[in-house]
């Protein structure tokens, strides 16, 4: 019932949402629907993330396209990139601060070496299989695999996660793992992904 609850707060938002013509009070709503959303799925124990992800796609997909005239759009879309630059400007400013308090121990970047190999299997795991289960279906470009498990960056997200965790035994080292893992991902995969699409193929034609 208490999934209803909140799945009922996001049809209503976008049934009131087709009434209204005023693109100030729709951003206000979108805001709303983001914050007032996240706080009641928090009281009724549901997943919060989850919520903010449906509330995502409801604005997006119908909000945008059924409840909303151009003008609104346009105001909607330019609130939240706004939004969006400040959140990602104030995040990595926390995790360049987080920097100080990152044990580089012999122990630990070890185990970020580990992480980054890891991760990377993970990832080529996560690729390779969908991609080998539906090649009968479907053509793939070539060069599929290698390039979407390289370019499948890292970024803010992940030390946000991190960051996030209790403090305890493994805290530290967890969040020193990540932060490698980050790096790692950013200067090496991010400046050469580029480099290997070129080689293996444009990057528009995967999809």
């Amino acid at each position: 019932s208490k999934r209803l609850w909140a799945a009922h707060s996001l049809v209503s938002y976008s049934a009131g949402s087709r009434r209204i013509d005023d693109y100030s009070l729709e951003v206000l709503l979108t805001l709303g629907l983001a914050f007032g959303g996240y706080e009641l799925t928090v009281y009724l124990h549901v997943s919060a993330p989850i919520m903010a992800v449906c509330a995502g796609l409801l604005i997006g997909e119908i909000g945008t396209k059924q409840g909303m005239s151009k003008q609104t759009r346009k105001y909607v879309d330019a609130f939240w990139k706004l939004i969006d630059e400040i959140l990602n400007a104030v995040l990595f400013l926390m995790i360049g601060f987080e920097v100080f308090a990152i044990a580089f121990e012999a122990s630990f970047l070890v185990t970020g070496v580990m992480a980054i190999v890891l991760a990377l299997i993970a990832r080529l795991a996560a690729v390779a299989i969908p991609v080998l289960l539906l090649k009968p279906f479907r053509q793939f470009s070539a060069g599929v695999i290698p390039i979407m498990t390289w370019g499948g960056l890292k970024g803010g997200i992940s030390v946000a996660l991190a960051l996030s965790l209790p403090d305890g035994e493994w805290q530290p080292l967890i969040l020193t793992a990540t932060y490698i893992v980050v790096i790692f991902s950013i200067i090496i995969q991010g400046l050469t992904v580029a480099r290997l699409a070129n080689r293996f193929g444009r990057a528009p034609d995967l999809v």
